[in-house]
């Protein structure tokens, strides 16, 4: 087995909520500035530990979210050793092929990759996310009846495919990046959190 990671996302987009890239139609405004973050709760790349490290990426989304040509500038959690940060960047570039591979390939270019120290912390479907300097997020998940979590599950295009995802909105979107050209600050618009489970 080449990987096998678990753990849980945190999503946020310039979308409303519910961001429409998920069902497979264009962005709202035609074109998304998002952020990604999957902490690992525990996962080993061939035989490497990754076990409680996050990786995450800002990604330009040009168009409809499945036509690619993405461009992303990735993070690397600054506690990663050489031969952790090898591993990550080695499965979510999609060197190692697996569900990872799937969405990698959507990235047209990778316009840097920092090595910062990542805030993650979601509880209950509702989060919250700092990248460094670089991206602030808080996210609330939408409750149904009861105050159950609201999902959604087999969409086409998900960054957790296979699980089944929170939806909610952002109080707070903040990212800024001079080479994706991306500066956003925002509220209430998309979030989605979940869990996920890849292996390869």
């Amino acid at each position: 087995m080449a990987y096998r990671i678990e753990g849980r996302l945190l999503e946020v987009c310039t979308c409303k909520a519910i961001c429409p890239c998920w069902i497979g139609d264009d962005p709202d405004g035609g074109t998304c500035d998002g952020t990604l973050a999957w902490h690992i709760d525990k996962g080993e790349v061939g035989g490497t530990d990754v076990s409680g490290l996050t990786f995450g990426m800002l990604a330009h989304i040009p168009g409809n979210v499945l036509k690619g040509n993405w461009r992303a500038l990735a993070f690397v959690d600054e506690r990663a050793s050489p031969a952790q940060e090898e591993a990550l960047l080695s499965v979510f570039t999609g060197k190692l092929g697996g569900p990872v591979a799937d969405l990698a390939q959507l990235v047209g270019e990778v316009v840097g990759v920092e090595r910062v120290g990542i805030e993650f912390d979601v509880k209950e479907g509702s989060g919250r996310l700092r990248i460094g300097n670089v991206v602030a997020a808080d996210l609330e998940c939408a409750r149904g009846p009861g105050e159950r979590p609201t999902v959604m599950s087999d969409t086409i295009f998900s960054t957790i495919p296979g699980s089944p995802a929170y939806i909610g909105r952002a109080p707070l979107y903040r990212a800024q990046s001079e080479p994706l050209g991306i500066k956003v600050e925002l509220s209430g618009h998309n979030s989605v959190q979940g869990a996920f489970c890849f292996q390869a």
